[in-house]
């Protein structure tokens, strides 16, 4: 197996390279590209590939499929959590969630995350490794076939900075947006990234349709840094420069993310501040109830608080919402059930 590569790291064009070498016809590349994509679990089951090509593929590849460690289910809202274990035994939890306008899948990037964000699970125990475009990819299709449904959306929000893993990033898109890959339209995948601002700028070149969300947090450098150390080196006024770049060149809106942490960032001395930060940008913003991690110091702010908060931002013109808890009886939030697992 060693020798041997995940033929889902391939995007078609790299699978038509391969044949080309082997002095094969582009078009076989197209073929293989759908069997993929239609979850066969065997080249051997690709029935209309020649049997030399069959034999070929088994000799320099495999298609990668995930074991499911774990799954719960909340009984409450349908929430899913997949713990996901790949060939060298490490795991990543995925989400699939139930929206009105269909299933919504939150899938991890890397294995572990280094941005050390003081309120995260994600965090314990550093980055163990970035995962491949072929992994996340598995991570869509495992949790589908789990389900027996189709996921609509996509949005990059696990475990893992997804900006830290870009080009695997950039690449998942582009094979998950693929016709004859998963079909799933760009406008459809939601990308989040704790503020590495350099890709930020590189996204925008990028002209995807694709949503992009920035985990904010806090409204000033001294508070950010605290619970967000990557804003010691891209500080907030760096940061929204970016954002601003983002807007002008793709005329998308930004996304912030705003976890509303008791007696850290959730007064309203907070919001006006984000409002007077964020005003006449084309942005909108999620507040989002913090999800109680074990081990971790940081509370969910107070309902009554989280409401003054959404109000205040209003005032500013700021379309804002609160983001609807789920899954919160199944430790949903990122990281939680990874943790479980490397402990036992």
């Amino acid at each position: 197996m060693q020798s041997k590569k995940n033929i889902k790291d391939l995007e078609l064009d790299e699978l038509e390279k391969y044949l080309e070498e082997h002095g094969l016809p582009r078009f076989r590349a197209g073929q293989i590209f759908e069997w993929i994509y239609k979850d066969t679990a065997s080249f051997g089951d690709m029935l209309n590939l020649p049997k030399t090509l069959i034999e070929l593929l088994d000799k320099d590849f495999y298609i990668g499929r995930a074991i499911i460690e774990a799954m719960l289910h909340s009984v409450t809202d349908n929430t899913r959590k997949y713990l996901l274990c790949f060939e060298d035994k490490n795991a990543v939890e995925c989400v699939l969630m139930d929206y009105s306008y269909g299933k919504t899948i939150c899938i991890s990037t890397q294995i572990g995350c280094r941005m050390s964000c003081k309120f995260c699970a994600s965090t314990e125990g550093g980055l163990v490794r970035s995962m491949t475009c072929g992994e996340m990819l598995e991570e869509v299709m495992a949790v589908s076939r789990d389900a027996e449904e189709r996921v609509g959306n996509i949005v990059l929000m696990g475990t893992g900075e997804p900006f830290d893993n870009y080009d695997q990033v950039m690449k998942f898109i582009r094979i998950i947006n693929h016709s004859k890959g998963l079909n799933i339209g760009q406008r459809h995948i939601t990308i989040s990234t704790s503020g590495i601002v350099p890709r930020i700028y590189d996204f925008a070149d990028e002209n995807l349709q694709c949503k992009l969300a920035v985990s904010l947090h806090a409204a000033d450098d001294v508070t950010r840094s605290r619970i967000m150390p990557v804003n010691r080196k891209y500080g907030i006024e760096k940061l929204l420069e970016a954002c601003r770049y983002y807007i002008k060149s793709t005329n998308r809106r930004v996304t912030f993310e705003y976890a509303l942490i008791k007696d850290v960032n959730d007064s309203i001395r907070n919001a006006h501040k984000l409002g007077t930060l964020l005003k006449g940008m084309l942005c909108h913003v999620n507040l989002i109830p913090l999800n109680k991690v074990e081990g971790k110091a940081f509370n969910k702010a107070p309902e009554e608080k989280v409401r003054s908060f959404k109000l205040a931002l209003k005032g500013y013109g700021i379309d804002t919402t609160i983001r609807r808890e789920l899954g919160s009886e199944i430790d949903a939030a990122c990281g939680q059930l990874r943790q479980k697992y490397v402990r036992q």
